[in-house]
């Protein structure tokens, strides 16, 4: 048998024994390097691959080998460049689990199939997919932290319904504000045995699941009760081997003004980023979300790659465009949907997207004209009020407008650490709740973009 033959049965075969997310998070990406008569090679592309391999499907491996060519082989699994990743313990996932009827709040929609994945997204789909074959045995808490409308949330029910759709555990996904209003409920009402009642029903619930998934974590900042309260039911679950997976605009260490004995705790884990998409995920995203839809055969390649490029940072904002476009189309009802036609239905949308160049560099140069200072000064020592507050004005602005990290914010104003850029991002978040002037300044800035 020619190993190209070989191998392709092998995947096949491989692929009538596994359910296709784990097919293709393990196996799709896996390659043939070199057989001889005792020993197979495979190359695959990442350290936890190595580990999964090894430790969950060596057996399966081995024993459609050995039916396909007779050779008991010893299997290797190397990877082209080495990568520093984690690692992870065996999984067992029951066969044909029987559920019992329980509202876990997951989309059905969400799950891994559906989740593109680019260099942008790649490591934390492949941590939430080790998380979602060994629910609480490894990375726990998984903590996925990024910008709004970068794919967390469906990562996050993509990983839930995984887990009910394999496993009998209980799943229970909620938001902060859901956790926080839930909790205040029990707070605002009267002494009694219904406020007994009531509290004991709010521990059952959050404690005695298998699966807790709390979204936006960031919410609880200024609720300090209900983070006493999650700080208990997170480690209930914890000393429980229970899986936790929190998501959060920002990482771990960006949350100051929540709970350090909490912070501590959502690093116990694995906090994974998700980054803004590239072009190329971009492209994919939309053609993906196309797909099924009354226009997805009229539109031009060059009209996916123009909606591309004009949705960098929010896949929700794609999602948007598509919209408008889509209904614009209804009104219409072009033949072909053209570059022309799509700058016309969407000129009001993204127009703004395209032509503003948000960069730390704008940014700094429209604050400092502002303020009738330098950009010097910006990048500088000084620490009078007269430069120092346009300064964290031009960091909460860098935040707000960009897609760098705060470690690249602070470095494009004079070499400041990242805690100095989170300060001053609260500060000002702070101030524009009561000071209308800042308001209008701050507007008045970005009009210069």
């Amino acid at each position: 048998m020619l190993v190209e033959e070989l191998w392709g049965q092998f995947l096949e075969k491989v692929k009538n024994e596994i359910n296709s997310a784990s097919f293709n998070a393990w196996f799709n990406d896996l390659k043939l390097v070199n057989i001889n008569s005792d020993f197979l090679t495979i190359q695959v592309p990442m350290e936890i691959h190595k580990k999964i391999l090894a430790e969950n499907y060596y057996s399966l491996i081995e024993d459609i080998l050995f039916k396909l060519s007779g050779i008991n082989y010893d299997i290797k699994f190397i990877l082209k460049d080495e990568i520093q990743e984690v690692i992870v313990e065996p999984q067992t996932i029951p066969q044909n689990p029987v559920n019992e009827f329980w509202e876990s709040n997951l989309d059905k929609t969400l799950n891994f199939d559906n989740y593109i994945v680019g260099n942008t997204n790649r490591f934390a789909k492949v941590a939430g997919m080790a998380v979602a074959e060994q629910p609480g045995k490894i990375h726990n808490p998984l903590f996925i932290y990024g910008k709004s409308g970068l794919g967390k949330t469906h990562l996050m029910h993509a990983i839930g319904n995984f887990i009910t759709e394999n496993t009998n555990k209980k799943v229970l996904y909620t938001t902060s504000d859901m956790f926080m209003n839930e909790y205040i409920g029990i707070a605002g009402m009267e002494k009694g045995k219904s406020a007994i009642d009531y509290s004991n029903n709010f521990k059952n619930k959050y404690r005695n699941v298998d699966v807790l998934i709390i979204d936006d974590i960031q919410y609880l900042v200024g609720a300090d009760k209900t983070q006493e309260e999650f700080f208990y039911t997170f480690n209930a679950l914890h000393q429980a081997n229970k899986q936790i997976i929190i998501s959060s605009d920002r990482s771990p260490d960006d949350l100051k003004k929540i709970e350090e004995r909490l912070r501590s705790r959502f690093m116990w884990g694995l906090p994974v980023n998700i980054d803004p998409p590239d072009f190329d995920l971009r492209v994919r995203i939309i053609k993906q979300k196309l797909k099924g839809k009354s226009i997805q055969d009229k539109v031009d390649e060059e009209v996916i790659e123009f909606i591309a490029n004009s949705c960098q940072n929010d896949v929700r904002f794609i999602e948007g465009t598509l919209n408008r476009l889509m209904a614009y189309t209804a009104m219409i009802v072009p033949e072909r949907i053209d570059l022309e036609f799509a700058n016309e239905a969407l000129k009001d949308y993204i127009n703004v997207n395209i032509y503003s160049d948000n960069s730390i560099d704008n940014i700094q140069k429209a604050v400092a004209d502002f303020y009738n200072i330098t950009i010097e000064d910006l990048k500088g020592k000084k620490r009078s009020a007269k430069i120092a507050y346009p300064r964290q004005i031009g960091m909460y602005l860098s935040r707000m407008l960009t897609d760098e990290t705060v470690s690249r914010i602070g470095m494009q104003f004079g070499g400041r650490d990242h805690s100095t850029v989170i300060h001053a991002c609260d500060k000002i978040t702070d101030d524009l709740k009561s000071n209308k002037k800042l308001e209008e300044e701050i507007n008045m800035i970005k009009n210069k973009f």
